[in-house]
């Protein structure tokens, strides 16, 4: 299958750089950030979206790690024995600024998931979502606050997001 390259390696990190900013820009709304990534890529953005902001703002931003896979509604279809990662998120999240972070904005499926995991492990202030890339196609009334890139595609379309943590290079194409 053909593969055509979205975002390289320099302008993945303009488009985090552009997120951080947008954060920054609005932070005076918020009094306790806190970010936390969806499994599997969500984690390793928000990680780098929290040493960025940590930086800026001057305080250290935590990062949670939160697992969807037993609220998915389509759980008997994604496979027979589905992978439980870890939920793990040492700090509350009562009355913190939650900004939920994920990679690929798509269906709004995954996002209604993670709101119901989040909701049972406490009551943030507000919940914001980040995401690197919206590619449209909603199926649920769900929109991200910041994006960093909107991609218009097919639905038989994959976004295939590339970290260098995980995949040795960052990057983002469609397949």
């Amino acid at each position: 299958m053909p593969e055509k390259t979205i975002l390289d390696s320099k302008q993945f990190q303009k488009t985090l750089n552009s997120l951080v900013k947008s954060i920054i820009h609005d932070s005076k709304k918020y009094s306790n950030i806190a970010l936390v990534g969806i499994q599997t890529r969500g984690v390793d953005i928000a990680q780098r979206l929290s040493v960025a902001l940590s930086q800026k703002l001057g305080k250290k931003i935590p990062v949670g790690i939160l697992d969807i896979t037993l609220y998915r509604d389509d759980l008997s279809q994604v496979a027979e024995q589905p992978i439980i990662r870890d939920t793990h998120i040492t700090f509350s999240i009562d009355k913190m600024d939650v900004f939920l972070v994920d990679d690929v904005l798509f269906t709004g499926r995954t996002i209604r998931a993670a709101l119901s995991a989040l909701n049972d492990l406490g009551r943030p202030r507000v919940t914001r979502l980040v995401v690197l890339i919206d590619r449209g196609g909603r199926e649920l009334p769900i929109q991200a606050d910041y994006v960093g890139k909107k991609v218009v595609s097919m639905p038989k379309d994959n976004i295939k997001v590339s970290l260098k943590e995980r995949d040795g290079r960052d990057g983002v194409s469609v397949i």
